[in-house]
């Protein structure tokens, strides 16, 4: 270490150091521009197109868990809506009941009993039409949400997926939102 410390102060110090490294000006600035060169390619044609296509997914599954967010919402404001209608037609059930009760305390014994019978009736009614009501929504958002899972999964993973990859898809994630 000394000898290299001595040497830089010798006249020749500096063709001593090119010698004792191999350093040659002209093949030292060929590598430094190769490795520019090297640098400049990977940055343009392998790093950025990467880098583009990972912001794409990315966008493409927060999109995806947005749209899941708005089915999820849809699907509990159509319970809500499902579950309102089915407590009115309760209401309406019980006051109609009601007053067939009152109208049946003026009539006599047969009017009382139609009056009954046609009360009973409207309830089955209310209730069969609220059911399918919610048996239809619930068919609707469930075929929707499926598509929705299956479209998803596709764009995420890039691959098309068979219609047993969709069915075992859509089964768990109804699954998962029936829970």
């Amino acid at each position: 270490m000394f000898s290299f410390l001595a040497s830089a102060t010798q006249p020749n110090a500096l063709e001593t150091i090119k010698d004792t490294f191999g350093l040659h000006g002209a093949f030292f600035a060929a590598q430094v521009i190769n490795f520019f060169l090297v640098i400049f390619v990977l940055k343009k044609f392998a790093f950025g197109p990467i880098q583009a296509i990972l912001e794409q997914r990315r966008t493409r599954i927060v999109e995806g868990e947005e749209k899941l967010k708005r089915i999820e919402k849809q699907l509990a404001d159509s319970e809500a809506t499902t579950a309102a209608a089915i407590a009115k037609a309760n209401e309406d059930a019980l006051r109609l009941v009601a007053e067939a009760r009152e109208g049946a305390a003026a009539f006599s014994e047969q009017k009382s009993q139609e009056a009954i019978a046609q009360a009973q009736q409207i309830l089955a009614k209310a209730e069969a039409a609220g059911n399918a009501d919610r048996e239809r929504i619930s068919t609707e958002l469930k075929r929707e949400f499926g598509r929705l899972i299956a479209a998803t999964t596709t764009q995420v993973t890039g691959k098309v997926l068979t219609l047993e990859d969709q069915q075992r898809i859509n089964e768990e994630a109804l699954s998962k939102v029936g829970n």
